[in-house]
């Protein structure tokens, strides 16, 4: 049974490719999305291997039997027990969009807030806001009382404008996730400073629609090596999630399953769930502030800031 709970925020820095595998759609490789809902996600093998193979080649090297403790053992005796953290699904929280004032401006719904929230409770903590979500309805949306974006109170998303009715809880959400979702940082100050003023809460149903058709669609090619022209079949389009895209996953832990439990950082006391949290909360913060998430490594694709919150 799960007994601590933190949540880590991801920011992506460049475009994030998670596929989904090929398809026959427009898109020859799609990116992994939920199934009940379509919205873009991050599946939690995905997150846990990536988090393994970070610590493993840096953080915890030399330390395979806390390795074991907090990931379990590798495949060849992968049923001896599971490892003790057990990170869920990365959902999305905040999705980038055009805006025709302010460049761009940072997109949420209802159902992701009221997901959130559910979340945050999981992890012992409780909104700040208050937010009468009726009000984000059709083409009305809700900003901060500061929106930066509005032109004669309404907002252009895209080729979509919608009313922009100025709210004061939209500014404690817009200060509670600079404060504490993304990236510590002076580099990231600009970009607080913005989010406090270029949030937009829309309904439910135009954030879905921003979510499957604003993504970023890239072509693909493979060249000849002599003739340097495209190679037959070598086209392609990729989905990618646009930088500056904001999600999260809960991160759970348990008490170790091991016989002989590792020491706390202190020294003192053997390992519990909180103290399997600190130390990867511990390794993101100092050793992992940026990873590398999802495919194409090699062109600069994946690159995501790191933000462990919680008791």
């Amino acid at each position: 049974m799960f007994k601590a709970v933190k949540l880590l925020f991801l920011y992506t820095e460049t475009p994030l490719h998670v596929g989904s595998g090929s398809s026959l759609g427009v898109v020859d490789l799609p990116i992994q999305r939920e199934r009940h809902t379509s919205l873009p996600m991050i599946q939690s093998s995905g997150i846990k291997g990536k988090l393994r193979s970070a610590f493993e080649n840096n953080g915890l090297k030399g330390q395979p039997d806390l390795m074991k403790t907090i990931f379990g053992p590798e495949s060849s005796n992968a049923s001896d027990h599971a490892g003790a953290l057990s990170p869920g699904d990365g959902r999305i929280l905040l999705f980038p969009v055009r805006s025709l004032k302010g460049v761009f401006a940072w997109i949420t719904c209802p159902l992701i807030l009221s997901r959130f929230a559910r979340d945050l409770q999981l992890a012992g903590q409780s909104c700040t806001w208050s937010i009468d979500f009726n009000q984000a309805i059709g083409s009305t949306a809700l900003v901060p009382d500061n929106c930066q974006l509005s032109i004669d109170e309404s907002i252009v998303l895209e080729e979509f404008t919608f009313a922009a009715s100025k709210n004061a809880e939209v500014n404690k959400l817009a200060t509670w996730l600079a404060d504490q979702a993304f990236p510590t940082g002076s580099e990231y100050q600009f970009w607080k400073n913005k989010l406090k003023t270029s949030l937009a809460i829309v309904g439910d149903d135009a954030f879905k629609d921003f979510c499957q058709f604003s993504t970023d669609i890239v072509a693909r090619t493979k060249l000849d090596p002599v003739k340097k022209t495209v190679e037959t079949g070598a086209l392609w389009t990729e989905e990618n999630l646009p930088g500056d895209t904001l999600l999260y996953t809960p991160l759970f832990a348990c008490d170790p399953r091991v016989e002989t439990k590792p020491k706390k950082p202190n020294g003192t006391d053997d390992l519990d769930a909180e103290g399997i949290l600190e130390i990867v909360q511990q390794h993101l913060t100092n050793g992992h502030a940026r990873l590398q998430l999802g495919g194409n490594e090699t062109v600069g694709r994946g690159i995501v800031a790191t933000r462990v919150f919680g008791r």
